[in-house]
């Protein structure tokens, strides 16, 4: 998997995107724990990984805004083959509350891309990539994030073919 998974198209970014900035240090701290990681030394950590090769502590990957209401969402990421299999990642997306909480709004193994349709609520569909060639896509229904198809590189596929 290339980093092309990995990135926003500019079209989409320029209206998604939030800088990294944007979140201060009690916001980061608050997302990761929301996401279920702990600070173990300067690391944060989720999946339980005992050091194995290759392990990559949690990252906020990118800030964005999935549903349009002006408040950030966080796409919270932990490397591990261990932990995620051949798929090398997991995911976790949280997002700040009106009350300014976090909360995990969806989390997997699996590679995030945000996508440009949007579900009728307005939240941004979502790709999680991995091995292979047919990826789901997730949508928002109102309570969580759930498959309504697959597409491989914007186009649609079945899972094995």
């Amino acid at each position: 998997m290339g980093t092309a998974y990995l990135l926003l198209p500019l079209t989409l970014l320029a209206t998604l995107a939030l800088p990294q900035q944007a979140l201060s240090p009690a916001d980061q701290a608050a997302a990761f724990r929301a996401a279920g990681f702990k600070l173990e030394g300067r690391q944060w950590k989720a999946c339980g990984d005992p050091g194995t090769a290759g392990y990559m502590p949690g990252a906020i990957e990118r800030v964005v805004d999935l549903n349009g209401d002006g408040r950030p969402e966080a796409v919270i990421t932990e490397g591990s083959g261990y932990c995620f299999g051949m798929t090398g990642t997991g995911y976790a997306i949280v997002g700040k509350q009106a009350d300014g909480s976090w909360k995990r709004i969806a989390q997997g193994p699996g590679i995030v891309t945000v996508l440009a349709t949007r579900s009728a609520g307005g939240w941004a569909d979502i790709e999680i990539g991995g091995p292979g060639f047919c990826f789901p896509v997730l949508r928002w229904n109102g309570r969580a994030y759930v498959r309504v198809r697959h597409e491989y590189e914007g186009k649609p596929c079945r899972p094995g073919n």
